[in-house]
């Protein structure tokens, strides 16, 4: 759960630090204004260099332990509400798949 909200902090913070939080081969898969998916430190750079600025994190709305080392995270963005899903690396406590979308 404190990784989720280290995550959600970076996040809001619109720093590309948040990469270290992801394994080497971690996916992020995002369903927010159309199907995205991409892997590797430099498409996840890129991805969030846009995302802070088209849809930057605002205030928390739930964090949630679905088990089995999967936390969900529902934020609000200016234009809407949105969970992402994070599945962590039992072994180095790193996000290896990152899934999101609006609610």
């Amino acid at each position: 759960m404190a990784a989720a909200l280290d995550w959600l902090d970076a996040y809001r913070a619109s720093d590309l630090s948040i990469d270290d939080l992801y394994t080497v081969d971690a996916q992020i898969l995002c369903g927010c204004g159309g199907e995205k998916a991409m892997s590797g430190s430099l498409k996840r750079k890129s991805y969030w260099r846009a995302r802070f600025i088209d849809k930057p994190a605002g205030d928390l709305i739930d964090l949630a332990d679905c088990g089995g080392e999967i936390v969900a995270v529902t934020y609000r963005t200016p234009q809407d509400v949105v969970q992402a899903t994070l599945s962590f690396d039992a072994d180095s406590g790193l996000i290896s798949l990152h899934r999101c979308g609006p609610l």
